[in-house]
């Protein structure tokens, strides 16, 4: 960690020696996500509207593929102020910003319609901010889709069919609770050992939207994609307190419509990326089941129920998107 707070303060030394001119503020936006990726191409769309509605005055260097650091690591250099925007999982957010951790409750979302309007709604606008008193400004959302389950030997068609089954999870608590309500057995794993595990049956299965399944090569080894869309997490764009807080007011606005824009043109980016992957995998062999999202509703519900015992107050903003 102290190596790679180094290496950016040294990249944005040589950075800020080369401003020629000094009226120009440069932001420093660094993410963990490969240039193909489509949050990637939003982030694009946020740097071009900025620099178009700015006059150039405010400028953005991305540095993506994970060059300074893992999400967590970024997010520390956000709150000291050596970089000033990223992008972010609103999992790993969920470890600084409690509030986070509301969006990822299995079925929070009836759809993504439903989705979208409580992100760009009260509630999402609510959480955004709620980073502020840890350095960490909520921009917009990015669509990172709906995780789903796929397996290998044995098809998903009712939570019943989860009995047994060995489903590899990210290290998250709830996502944890979730495959244990549902009847299988969670199995935390690194991402990058999961394709080995599922082709060697370590594991039976995995849970992710549909650009990552066919990028990880997880469809080579899995016969089923069952679109149960348990979870929605979305990405956030954020902006350190630090950085934030130096703009003047017209700054700020135009650091704010930049980045509103670019969540609707990611949005556009994240489904063509999916109506793609699920061309691929199809074409690869995989079954597509389409479940009865209900039945694997009613049986999480002791995900919420538990999560609402240890955080009773944040039951009000959940309420508050159940009935919007």
């Amino acid at each position: 960690m102290m190596n790679k707070i180094i290496c950016a303060f040294l990249i944005l030394f040589v950075l800020q020696g080369c401003k020629k001119n000094e009226e120009v503020k440069l932001m420093y936006l660094a993410h963990t996500l490969p240039q193909t990726h489509p949050v990637h191409k939003g982030i694009l769309e946020f740097q071009k509207a900025l620099n178009e509605k700015s006059g150039g005055k405010i400028k953005i260097k991305i540095f993506p593929d994970g060059q300074l650091g893992s999400e967590r690591e970024v997010l520390e250099l956000l709150q000291i102020g050596s970089v000033a925007v990223t992008k972010v999982s609103a999992a790993t957010l969920s470890n600084f910003v409690p509030e986070y951790h509301i969006l990822g409750i299995p079925y929070l979302f009836r759809d993504k319609q439903h989705q979208f309007e409580v992100l760009e709604g009260e509630v999402g606008k609510a959480i955004l901010q709620k980073g502020s008193k840890f350095w960490l400004r909520g921009l917009c959302y990015y669509d990172a889709g709906s995780r789903s389950f796929y397996t290998s030997n044995k098809a998903i068609r009712t939570p019943k069919d989860l009995k047994g089954l060995k489903i590899r999870v990210m290290n998250n608590q709830m996502a944890i609770n979730m495959v244990e309500a549902l009847g299988g057995s969670p199995t935390p794993m690194a991402y990058g050992e999961l394709y080995t595990a599922i082709q060697q049956g370590v594991v039976d299965g995995a849970e992710n939207n549909p650009p990552s399944f066919v990028s990880s090569n997880h469809y080579e080894v899995s016969k089923y994609y069952t679109l149960d869309q348990h979870s929605s997490v979305p990405d956030v764009l954020l902006i350190g307190t630090k950085f934030w807080d130096k703009l003047n007011d017209q700054e700020k606005q135009w650091v704010q419509e930049a980045a509103d824009e670019s969540s609707q043109a990611e949005k556009v980016f994240w489904q063509q990326s999916v109506d793609a992957s699920m061309a691929k995998a199809k074409e690869a062999g995989v079954e597509i089941i389409i479940p009865e999202k209900s039945l694997f509703q009613e049986q999480s519900k002791s995900v919420l129920e538990g999560f609402l015992k240890e955080h009773p107050e944040m039951s009000e903003m959940i309420n508050k998107i159940k009935n919007q």
